[in-house]
């Protein structure tokens, strides 16, 4: 009998069997790809066609996160993951903890002092070629992300605006069969390697507190995800004090 690949199959948060996903892969007709282009057709799909932004939840089927059009390190892996294991390539989570200063300047500071210390976070790793390769840099957008190339054009190093990275200038967030990062340098924790999202959510969660967790599902994500659109678009200046990991700033206006 023929034993199902435990890298490969649907679950309840990568449910790549639903119908908007299956009919996206198919419209795209990415099985008949190459495998490299397979993964990058499903990576570039996620980095730039859905935006960076804040969803409800970390635990969030992909279906959900497709529906929204956005999403962070957390829901966007888990809709790539959906995506490659639907185009069949092996793929599994990391788990980590990142420092909240990543999220300076996106979270506004009237409620950044609210944020726990330390923020889930994942990256996928792909099996690609007998070798593991780690992919993270789908997180922020391209648009996105050249504003911050611009508004910090004189440093290669930015922990803020949901980017952690010492190469700002030409980050490898492109899929070229290596490993990409754009979060990298705010890691604090790491939890390891889990088959599915599903596993890793059972295992650990984000820790607000009800009351903290209804605020942020229901007012601070929103200012958060207006701040995002925001900057994208350059209706909001960066702040130039949310830059460098670990460090605490005096509060921004």
């Amino acid at each position: 009998m023929q034993m199902t690949d435990p890298l490969l199959v649907p679950t309840k948060l990568l449910d790549f069997d639903a119908a908007p996903l299956a009919r996206l892969i198919e419209n795209r007709s990415w099985r008949g790809l190459s495998e490299y282009d397979r993964i990058g057709a499903a990576y570039d799909f996620v980095r730039n066609e859905i935006a960076f932004g804040y969803n409800r939840a970390d635990d969030i089927p992909a279906s959900e996160v497709l529906s929204d059009g956005y999403g962070q390190c957390n829901t966007k892996g888990t809709l790539l993951m959906a995506l490659l294991r639907g185009v069949g390539i092996r793929c599994r989570l990391h788990g980590f903890t990142i420092h909240k200063g990543l999220q300076r300047g996106v979270v506004p500071e009237l409620v950044y002092p609210l944020a726990p210390q330390e923020i889930l976070h994942s990256w996928v790793e792909i099996e690609f070629q007998g070798a593991w390769i780690n992919l993270e840099g789908f997180i922020l957008d391209d648009a996105f992300l050249d504003v911050l190339q611009t508004s910090f054009s004189d440093t290669e190093s930015l922990c803020g605006y949901g980017a952690g990275t010492d190469c700002l200038g030409a980050p490898p967030v492109a899929w070229n069969g290596e490993d990409t990062y754009i979060q990298k340098t705010a890691i604090v924790q790491d939890f390891g390697v889990y088959d599915t999202p599903d596993a890793f959510y059972l295992s650990h969660e984000q820790s607000f507190g009800w009351l903290r967790g209804a605020l942020y599902r229901h007012i601070i994500r929103h200012w958060m995800n207006a701040r995002v659109r925001g900057f994208r678009s350059g209706r909001l200046k960066t702040d130039r004090r949310a830059t460098h990991a670990h460090e605490e700033p005096a509060n921004a206006a």
